[in-house]
Formats: C-alpha cells, sequence, structure tokens
C-alpha cells in the first residue's frame, strides 16, 4: 500500500509516524505540504527510507489530483474547508479519502457525493479524528453490545498534563477548529429527535480517577453524523468537551464580549476582525508542544437480555515519551491511519461516501486501537 498524507503538522505528523511504524502492510508513504521544509523535517524526524517529502498547495486541484495518483489512499490532514475539494480530487483519480473533519457542514457536503464515489469505486469517509472521529467507531461498537440502546453520552478532551492560567489549556490542534467548536450550535438527540443546542451550555461536572476537578459542556461538532445514523433508534446522544475547571466560563465571557465574531469592526480607522485578533494572540499566549492527556467517555444505557443496562468506555491516553507524540496526535492521527489502511486493504466491502460509524467494522477498529496502546476500561 502507497498512503498520501497532506499536510505536515502534528497530525499529519501523526499520522505518518503510524503509517511507518505501526503498519507492516504500508509499503510507502507520501508528507505533503505547502511548507516543503516542514515536509522535509517530518521525513527527516520518522527517519525510514519509506517515507518521502512533497510539497503541495491543497488549494490547487490539479495538483493534487496529480499527487493522488498511485495511491491507494490518502488523509487529510489540513483545514476542514479544503476537504470538499480534496474529496473531488480523490473520486477524480480514485484514491480512497479520509480526513480530520471537525465541520459538519463541510462533512455532509462530502456525503452527498456517494453516488460519485460508487462510480469511481472508492470509499471517501469524512471525520476520521478523535471527535469527531474514533468516538463515533466507539459509539457504533458499543451500541451494538445492546439489544436495544436508548441512551449514549459522550465527553472527550485534551488537557495539558501542566495547566497554566488564564485558561489552562493549550493549543493541541488548529484555533479555527477550536473556535470552531466553541461558537458553532452542536447537534443532540432529544426525547428522539434531533435539536440544535447552543455550544458552551449544559455545563456539568465529572471526575477522572486522578486528575482534578473538571467540566464538560456542549461544543459543536462532536456528534458529527451519530444523530442521522441513531435517528429513530435512540433517545438521547450528546457530546460535550471535557476541560479543566473554569475554563468555559473564562471563554464564554470573550465569546459574549464578541470577541470570536467574524464581523469586522474599526478600530482607529482599521478594519479588523475580532476573531482573527482573538485567533492571533491564543496562538500567541497559549502553549502547544507540552505534554498532554486526552480524555475519553463513552455512557450507554439500554436493555440488554430483557434488563436495562448501563455501559462505560473510559480511555485516558498521555504523551509518549518515547516516539515524542502527544497525545492528541495519537488519538487523532492513529485512527485516521486505521481508516486509511482499511480502504486501502479493501476491507470495508461497501464502497461510495459514507460516515465511518457505518463503514467501519467496529470490532477490527477497537482491536487496531489496542495494538496501539489505546485502550479502553469497562464499567
Amino acid at each position: 500500500m502507497k498512503i498520501l498524507v497532506l499536510g505536515a503538522g502534528r497530525m499529519g505528523h501523526g499520522a505518518a509516524f503510524d503509517l511507518i511504524y505501526n503498519s507492516p502492510a504500508v509499503e510507502a508513504v507520501t508528507i505533503a505540504d505547502f511548507d516543503f521544509a516542514k515536509a522535509e523535517r517530518v521525513a527527516a524526524q520518522i527517519n525510514q527510507p519509506k517515507i518521502q517529502a512533497k510539497r503541495i498547495d491543497v488549494s490547487d486541484y490539479a495538483a493534487v489530483a496529480s499527487l493522488m495518483r498511485g495511491h491507494d489512499a490518502a488523509i487529510s490532514c489540513v483545514n476542514y474547508w479544503y476537504n470538499l475539494e480534496l474529496s473531488k480530487a480523490a473520486i477524480e483519480t480514485r484514491t480512497n479519502f479520509c480526513d480530520l473533519g471537525g465541520n459538519n457542514y463541510v462533512a455532509r457536503a462530502q456525503l452527498a457525493l456517494d453516488a460519485e464515489a460508487k462510480r469511481a469505486n472508492i470509499n471517501i469517509i469524512p471525520d476520521c479524528g478523535l471527535a469527531p472521529g474514533m468516538v463515533s467507531v466507539l459509539a457504533m461498537h458499543g451500541a451494538n453490545r445492546f439489544d436495544e440502546i436508548e441512551e449514549i453520552h459522550i465527553r472527550v478532551g485534551g488537557l495539558p498534563q501542566n495547566p497554566k492560567p488564564p485558561l489552562d489549556y493549550q493549543l493541541i490542534f488548529s484555533v479555527e477548529g477550536l473556535i470552531n467548536e466553541y461558537v458553532e450550535t452542536a447537534r443532540v438527540i432529544r426525547d428522539g429527535e434531533i435539536r440544535e443546542v447552543d455550544s458552551m451550555t449544559e455545563f456539568e461536572t465529572l471526575a477522572f480517577e486522578n486528575f482534578p476537578a473538571l467540566e464538560a459542556f456542549q461544543t459543536s461538532g462532536g456528534t458529527s453524523t451519530l444523530p442521522e445514523t441513531f435517528l429513530g433508534k435512540i433517545k438521547e446522544l450528546d457530546y460535550k468537551t471535557i476541560r479543566y475547571n473554569g475554563h468555559c466560563e473564562k471563554f464564554k465571557a470573550m465569546i459574549d464580549l464578541g470577541l470570536c465574531s467574524s464581523g469586522e469592526i474599526e478600530v482607529e480607522n482599521i478594519k479588523i476582525k475580532p476573531r482573527a485578533v482573538l485567533s492571533e494572540l491564543l496562538q500567541k499566549n497559549l502553549p502547544s508542544d507540552e505534554p498532554d492527556y486526552v480524555l475519553i467517555r463513552l455512557e450507554f444505557v439500554g436493555a440488554k437480555d430483557g434488563a436495562q443496562k448501563r455501559l462505560c468506555y473510559d480511555i485516558v491516553d498521555e504523551y509518549d515519551r518515547k516516539t515524542n507524540l502527544s497525545a492528541m496526535m495519537r488519538t487523532t492521527a492513529f485512527p485516521a491511519s486505521i481508516i486509511a489502511q482499511m480502504m486501502a486493504k479493501g476491507e470495508i466491502s461497501e464502497r461510495g461516501a459514507t460516515p465511518q460509524e457505518l463503514a467501519i467494522d467496529a470490532e477490527k477498529f477497537v482491536a487496531e486501537l489496542a495494538r496501539r496502546n489505546i485502550v479502553i476500561v469497562e464499567s
């Protein structure tokens, strides 16, 4: 198999690492970025002859199509707004394609390419990172263990091991993705119906062993296609983001002040977008490469063998000092790598543009996570 990784940031690095070191069936990896030096650095750090660096402008459709040809699958680790055109290039070149996603509208547009992907005899699977991503497959994995599923509650967070004020948070993925999660509406199932709720609301506290006080609150994107998948089959479905206690109140104050607005305002005769200023300040002032944790909890309620049962999946992953990979890189990039390989191997029986929870064999996926020491603790 030959796999293309688009984007040589943290997640592209994580995907390339997994393809080289955890994936014996992969024969060659291409990592490509607009900044060729960045791609070269990743290739040099991985330091294996199976990986090569290329320069690519992902906004150049013809160049992307040319690079995709000859690869069995491509993984997009670039900003979500490129993923629709990248999907179209994948269809043209008959290259299986997945991405880290994170935007409901883009994912829906990709899934609308189902007929074209079927004709090309390939898979297009959006939203294959952590959340949306891995947790969607885990949701299906847990639901399959019940005769009837009634509720699924998903909680996920990336946290610094050494939190620092004012936000007790570090930038471990795109700042644009972070702001989107906090300002766009969240999609849930309530009383058996799909509904939208405001992000940064429905605050709750939760506990993980050996961690200080934690909070969780509604954010956008995490449920991805799960509301459609489970509509008519479940009463309650939601997703909340985990942070250290106090984070939500502080960030919501900035939102309420208009600092996440994309509308222009004039300051000293200069037109600026508050969101652009906030993005720059967050990138300037928040840490980004310090040791981290990823916390995942899925809670299921349903019927099994005539009785109501509850099931909980917990995952606590942490920065890997041996490989220098963050927990967020492992839990975001590794799942995308696993899915890219499943597509390339032909392990996904039905071709087309499909939500991952419907396309992926959940048992195989969980086994691949465990092989990478991403382990579910059940209770």
